[in-house]
């Protein structure tokens, strides 16, 4: 049982992504502190929308374990859309959720409740001189840019006093998020309005400016998804509190490895870090054993977090490649056999790429001694390494219940010639008393008699797992019935006394004059609406552009914004020789320069 500590501890939170109501109940039995959801408008994955009325009952669900529920209110917010924002803030106020994360700076000139505001990370969240702006006009909490190492982090939180989110694992937007336009110029589908048609996934040509063909038909800018679970303790020791998981577009299967693998690393750390306290209670027992290889990914990258610059991108697929698995080394007829230390069983699913680095696939059928028998052998070759890209086993193990997450708690069981008392106490020091009035008969066996209270006011059909001490001599034998239904009135009181005592962070934003750091802002500031501009101007904004979506013309835009570069990807980085590329997919010409004094690139539309 976790004991109550007066000593403040920093808090570490898991934080989770909610397709639906189902899948942030299955993150939260998993170990999620906290869940991210989108209600049914400005959610940054359209595809992903949610009613308030189920909102409302994973708040209620989370908040039994005292874990959190966050609303993603991060797109863009045209000025006819303002009242509805607003709306949609109050709804989530009203119904118990714990923050709001947003990028337009429209809701801070609203009148809204006193929910905590996030800013989320299409605030394109960088520098310790932006950060401390968040902190100052209001926000509770900022979600970091991706990019970002360990050395920067460190400097923003030594530099700032406010909570740090950053993203640990999950699939990689290739440009700075809340920077890319490139799929609203080529299809009038906007990233910052929630629906993004991925043209980053998409295969290209690269040209140079003399149409030579330096590749054809890659993924040129198709990133490998993000693993940085090796770096938690550093992350948490450079100021992080908050560990984010992608994948509000994800299964259930996904949801549950991932988040249970994660809580592991985190509860390692817990255990041998006293300074630091989970951010919710309960223990989450699994029964099985997560390996985040085995859920959907690109191949893992830690992208720019050690500081250094390297291969990134998934060049050949942008299509989940699963666990490598070995190598073959003789291919028959309709037969191979590999080296491999995997245990490949009949119905996986395999992948590889061929001798032209397009990605292939098959299924397993049958497994004789070595010999391995796929559907088609066709472009098997000996040496081809295989990945396995569908776990049958595992993926049949998801389908089951996985995760028990329990509350500790203790039941005094007191009793005297007239009356019983029970005393509960949960690990969050919550305590009910329950007195009952009833006179049980003389036991044959004293040890029975205690024993059977014990099981059954120990019975594991509630979120609580009791540990009974009886407290006295005076033990009378009582029905089963009895002391079950005792049980279910000491459960009813505990989590009532819980919801009771939920503490709720409100904070009310109050409007100041803090300056901005620059006083022009361009479309890459994202201000649709007017609200979004009287914000800007009140902080110092002398020059105001519209955002891409309100004047979409990408004449001269620079259309995404990106770290990661396509010269250095392919060896081709050379200081002081970065002439334009251009890529070509179908009718789209998109032109690709290099700042390589800041080691950045940047896609523009070729007119």
């Amino acid at each position: 049982m976790r004991f109550f500590n007066s000593k403040k501890m920093r808090k570490l939170e898991l934080l989770a992504p909610a397709k639906n109501i189902e899948l942030g109940k299955t993150a939260i039995d998993h170990g999620a502190d906290a869940v991210y959801i989108g209600a049914n408008s400005f959610g940054a994955r359209e595809s992903a929308a949610n009613s308030i009325e189920d909102i409302e009952k994973l708040v209620k669900y989370a908040h039994r374990y005292y874990a959190k529920v966050y609303v993603a209110e991060n797109t863009v917010v045209y000025e006819n859309e303002l009242e509805q924002a607003r709306q949609l803030a109050v709804d989530a106020y009203n119904i118990g959720c714990d923050a709001l994360i947003i990028q337009d700076m429209s809701l801070l000139e609203m009148d809204l409740p006193p929910i905590p505001l996030f800013a989320s990370t299409q605030a394109n969240n960088q520098t310790a001189e932006q950060v401390k702006f968040l902190e100052d006009v209001g926000f509770d909490r900022v979600i970091l840019a991706r990019e970002l190492s360990l050395m920067q982090i460190t400097e923003i939180a030594k530099r700032t006093n406010i909570e740090l989110e950053f993203f640990v694992h999950g699939s990689l937007c290739v440009s700075y998020s809340g920077q890319c336009y490139l799929s609203c110029a080529l299809t009038g589908r906007s990233a910052n309005r929630g629906c993004c048609a991925q043209p980053c996934r998409s295969k290209y040509d690269l040209v140079d400016k003399n149409g030579k063909t330096v590749v054809r038909n890659k993924h040129l800018l198709s990133l490998k998804d993000l693993n940085l679970s090796a770096y938690l303790d550093d992350l948490i020791r450079a100021g992080i509190s908050s560990f984010k998981i992608e994948g509000r577009l994800k299964d259930a299967s996904y949801v549950k490895n991932v988040v249970a693998y994660y809580r592991k690393r985190l509860d390692d750390f817990l255990n041998t870090n006293q300074d630091y306290e989970k951010a919710s209670s309960g223990t989450t027992i699994l029964m099985f054993e997560p390996d985040v290889d085995l859920s959907f990914s690109r191949g893992f990258t830690n992208y720019f977090i050690d500081g250094n610059r390297k291969k990134t991108a998934s060049l050949n697929t942008a299509k989940s490649i699963g666990e490598e698995a070995g190598k073959i080394k003789y291919a028959g007829r309709n037969y191979f056999v590999a080296d491999t230390e995997k245990s490949l069983q009949n119905g996986d699913g395999i992948c590889f790429f061929d001798k032209n680095e397009t990605l292939c696939g098959t299924r397993i059928n049958k497994i004789s001694g070595e010999k391995i028998f796929p559907s088609s052998m066709e472009n098997l070759k000996t040496g081809t390494k295989i990945f396995r890209s569908y776990n049958q086993a595992f993926e049949k193990s998801m389908k089951q219940k996985t995760a028990i997450r329990k509350i500790n708690a203790a039941i005094k069981f007191i009793c005297n010639d007239e009356k019983i008392i029970l005393h509960a106490t949960d690990e969050d020091k919550n305590s009910v008393m329950l007195e009952i009035r009833q006179i049980g008969s003389i036991p044959q066996n004293i040890e029975l008699s205690a024993n059977n209270i014990i099981k059954n006011l120990s019975k594991t059909d509630s979120i609580f797992s009791f540990n009974v001490e009886i407290y006295n001599n005076k033990v009378q034998f009582y029905q089963t019935s009895a002391i079950n239904e005792w049980r279910r009135n000491i459960v009813e009181l505990l989590l009532a006394e819980r919801e009771k005592n939920y503490l709720r962070k409100k904070v009310k934003t109050v409007k100041n004059n803090i300056p901005l750091i620059y006083d022009q802002l361009d479309y890459t500031s994202n201000i649709a609406n007017s609200l979004s501009a009287e914000f800007y101007k009140r902080h110092g904004a002398h020059e105001i552009h519209k955002a891409f979506e309100i004047d979409n013309s990408a004449a001269n835009k620079i259309l995404m914004f990106n770290k990661y570069c396509i010269r250095y990807e392919l060896g081709l980085c050379k200081r002081g020789h970065n002439d334009d590329l251009f890529l070509l997919n179908n009718r789209q010409k998109l032109r690709v320069s290099f700042n390589c004094e800041k080691c950045e690139m940047q896609i523009l539309k070729f007119e």
